[in-house]
């Protein structure tokens, strides 16, 4: 049986359109069937695609709509001929080779599977531990501008200005230096202050950069009280705390927004996501901050309990539902407070501040209930 190299023209009751794919044009087109589909406009030629290179487009009912895998990236031919799409079906018997088959889907589903998995182990133990090696390889000018960043964010919001009243600075100063020399932090560069907030909290900075908010000195009733929140602060600086958590909050929100994708919705799954695996992650560092502070007290010949005291009468009982627990990035405040009070021991040591001191303290803010 020989093949005919050439067959007349194909015609159809209703126009064959052709898109070249350069421009916008409606072309009305005339097919003809070789060993290739011929498609020319008046005589003339304008495409010529192998049958084994056609390829069904998405178009609407009643129109077959075609491209063509070596032709021009947008050019489309719609046929609203039955019968010649019939014809134009027999012929090019790869037209849905490009459909994605049942196993084709199960191969896609099993990869995005194992995609997810790996993220979800990249966040899991990969962030981490990057985050652990990385931290303390931060050049220190480089924390130190981060910290100057930070800082100026956190006097916008707790005060512009550190209380400045000599004596209680001074006095702060000396309780911070004894705290620094028993942690063997010798960053000369570092600096504390007191900010004029009726928040009771204390935070450390990138950079060795310290800060008590007034409302918690306000609340401290002795100097061991205020000098385990300053050792538990100190421990997050001498961790690299603050580093550690900038370098695994980026890689988780990086990570867990390419899992879930940049969709209508995803924001608050990602967000939940982020607490559930960072409160993990947080609560592994107070509690190391917590070990520190115990040992630093220790050190210092005074008692950690103070402070688990100071912390309970500012929070009160925090247990609650295991969903709160789940999701404290703190250890609750009574599991502290049972825990330094285990840890507790008879002053061995000098105190941290003599009286007056501790008086010019209280009033460092210019002024406060002694």
């Amino acid at each position: 049986m020989s093949d005919v190299s050439i067959e007349a023209p194909a015609q159809s009751a209703k126009p064959t359109i052709f898109f070249d794919g350069v421009s916008s044009r409606r072309r009305q087109v005339m097919l003809t069937f070789s060993d290739a589909l011929e498609i020319a406009e008046d005589g003339k030629a304008l495409a010529r695609w192998a049958h084994a290179d056609i390829r069904r487009a998405d178009g609407p009912t009643g129109v077959l709509r075609l491209a063509c895998t070596t032709g021009s990236p947008l050019a489309r031919l719609e046929i609203r001929d039955a019968a010649l799409a019939a014809d134009v079906t027999a012929r090019c018997l790869h037209l849905d080779d490009h459909q994605t088959t049942r196993r084709g889907i199960a191969k896609i589903v099993g990869w995005s599977v194992a995609a997810a998995v790996s993220i979800v182990c990249v966040v899991l133990f990969g962030v981490p531990l990057a985050a652990d090696r990385l931290a303390p390889l931060v050049p220190k000018p480089v924390e130190r501008r981060i910290g100057d960043a930070a800082e100026v964010q956190m006097k916008t919001i707790f005060g512009r200005s550190v209380c400045e009243d000599p004596a209680g600075k001074a006095a702060f100063i000396k309780l911070v230096n004894r705290l620094r020399d028993a942690a063997g932090l010798d960053d000369d560069s570092m600096t504390a202050g007191v900010l004029p907030t009726s928040v009771p909290n204390a935070f450390a900075l990138p950079g060795g950069k310290v800060f008590v908010l007034k409302g918690l000195l306000d609340k401290a009733e002795s100097p061991d009280e205020l000098a385990g929140i300053l050792a538990h602060e100190l421990g997050h600086l001498k961790h690299y705390d603050n580093m550690r958590g900038l370098i695994y909050n980026g890689g988780t929100s990086f990570l867990i927004g390419l899992l879930f994708g940049d969709v209508t919705g995803s924001s608050a799954v990602i967000f939940a996501s982020r607490s559930v695996v960072e409160a993990s992650y947080s609560r592994e560092a107070e509690t190391a901050a917590d070990t520190f502070a115990i040992e630093i007290m220790h050190e210092l010949g005074r008692s950690p309990k103070p402070a688990a005291e100071l912390m309970f009468r500012i929070t009160g009982k925090e247990g609650g539902s295991t969903l709160t627990t789940i999701l404290a990035s703190h250890p609750l405040t009574e599991d502290r407070l049972a825990r330094m009070t285990r840890e507790d021991r008879p002053a061995s040591g000098p105190p941290l501040l003599t009286d007056k001191e501790w008086q010019s303290l209280k009033l460092v803010c210019g002024s406060g209930k002694v």
